[in-house]
């Protein structure tokens, strides 16, 4: 992530390379709906909200953070990047399908 290197490989990329390519990678929480009322809120009991700062309690900021937004970005040599756009998750191909027993995502 600091551009010099290639966060996969750690080749050089300001030298050995005349192009990097930056991943950015954004995870976040799909909620269904996204947008929540004035009536959803007022639906809402009291003990479900200290129930949920409860939960809150025992998680440190980053934690409750990874829960709901988290962005990483990546700056990647020419074969690391090709090798990431076939592969961007281990153990599955492009289309998500597991490539190994077990592991991986599949649809």
């Amino acid at each position: 992530m600091d551009g010099i290197s290639c966060d996969r490989c750690s080749k050089s990329l300001l030298i050995d390379e005349e192009v990097r390519y930056q991943v950015k990678v954004v995870v976040q929480a799909a909620y269904d709906p996204m947008e929540i009322s004035t009536t959803d809120l007022e639906k809402t009991s009291p003990d479900s909200w200290k129930s949920l700062l409860k939960k809150l309690e025992n998680l440190s900021a980053e934690e409750a953070q990874d829960q709901v937004y988290r962005e990483i970005n990546f700056d990647l040599c020419p074969p690391c990047q090709k090798i990431y756009l076939t592969k961007p998750i281990p153990d599955t191909d492009v289309f998500g399908s597991s490539n190994s027993s077990g592991s991986g995502m599949s649809t």
